[in-house]
């Protein structure tokens, strides 16, 4: 029998919840890793039994735990990424983001951190090795801190070419690698820039996230400071698709893994208030490559919602039709079975909700 995992990491531990075999109900357990930020966590859709997740304490720092029960126990690694000396002024603020490696190498995973550095492990989070190609960048010089932090996320392998990698840096750009990490350039071009002096800049650039289409990898959608935008040729290029939104700013983005034209955001109120454009949480949806949105609004509140969904905060399952799932601010977890049509209330008052990921499980 395949079920749904939800994995909720909040400002307070990790939630788990799982579907109930007639896909009617939800059972929640947690918290877990309880009293730390879990800044991102998942499951290995290589090996659903085995996950990851990036935790961060005020006082005991930045860990990384791992799971080989489905989520339900987790136990903290000695191994965490630093930077070699000198490179910033400090070594590791957090983990950011993480992700699996390719198929083929079952042990291999990625840590994105905050300062901004790619770190990639082979014994499965137990030692971490810094990806210098990019964290040594030429272009290193031009990254700096965004509000939110400095940190790389995003970390997307192209399913059908693994030796090409996709990263984000909020403040630097995506950047993509065709050979397995050894070297990096930015992809960036069509994106605007009004942070900084030119609008055109190769690098620099405020990303709050990037995902790939899994059945049609050449194509990515962006979520940056200024605007939504999609690339149909593996970032070579990006045209901007927030045409239609009430705001160009945001975070949560998502791409059903069978439908590339298809995407998804959550549109927030201006850099300055942070939260959802008209008091109205509302999920706007694209099926045509991003050419004209509509809004889904069945099930959410209409009226005085002034929440913020985070970047890591928006999931989509693998079924057919996929789940999409996203937490908010104040702690409400929200679930739609059928697209975005009509969306049901999954959790309410946990913790200040920072990442949402989903798995299926056997």
């Amino acid at each position: 029998m395949t079920q749904t995992v939800l994995l909720v990491g909040t400002q307070k531990g990790l939630f788990r919840l799982e579907d109930t075999p007639d896909r009617g109900g939800w059972e929640l357990a947690g918290p877990l890793i309880a009293g730390y930020e879990v800044l991102h966590a998942w499951l290995d859709p290589r090996d659903p039994q085995r996950g990851l997740a990036a935790v961060d304490h005020p006082v005991w720092g930045a860990h990384i735990y791992r799971t080989d029960d489905a989520g339900h126990r987790w136990e903290p690694l000695a191994g965490v990424p630093l930077h070699r000396p000198g490179l910033w002024p400090k070594r590791m603020k957090a983990v950011w983001h993480l992700a699996p490696g390719p198929a083929e190498a079952p042990g291999t995973v990625y840590a994105g951190t905050d300062p901004a550095g790619l770190f990639r492990s082979d014994d499965y989070g137990q030692s971490w090795t810094p990806v210098a190609s990019l964290n040594e960048h030429p272009t290193r010089d031009t990254w700096e801190p965004a509000r939110g932090g400095f940190s790389l996320h995003s970390i997307l392998i192209d399913p059908q070419s693994p030796q090409r990698l996709y990263v984000s840096i909020s403040a630097g750009g995506v950047f993509r690698s065709d050979d397995g990490g050894r070297s990096w350039r930015p992809c960036n071009e069509g994106v605007r820039a009004e942070n900084l002096p030119g609008r055109c800049a190769v690098t620099g650039h405020n990303v709050h996230r990037t995902v790939l289409c899994p059945r049609r990898p050449e194509r990515l959608y962006r979520q940056c400071y200024n605007g939504i935008y999609r690339s149909d040729d593996r970032g070579e290029h990006w045209t901007e698709i927030s045409s239609g939104l009430p705001s160009d700013f945001g975070y949560a983005l998502a791409t059903p893994p069978q439908d590339p034209d298809t995407v998804y955001v959550i549109p927030i109120e201006s850099n300055h208030l942070r939260t959802c454009c008209d008091g109205r949480l509302r999920v706007y949806r694209s099926r045509d490559g991003g050419r004209h949105w509509a809004p889904l609004t069945r099930g959410l509140p209409q009226r005085h919602a002034y929440v913020t969904v985070l970047r890591e905060a928006m999931a989509q399952d693998s079924a057919d039709p996929a789940g999409l799932y996203f937490g908010t601010s104040s702690g409400h977890l929200f679930a739609s079975r059928d697209g975005g049509e009509h969306w049901e209330t999954v959790a309410e008052f946990l913790p200040r909700v920072l990442s949402v990921q989903a798995a299926r499980c056997y």
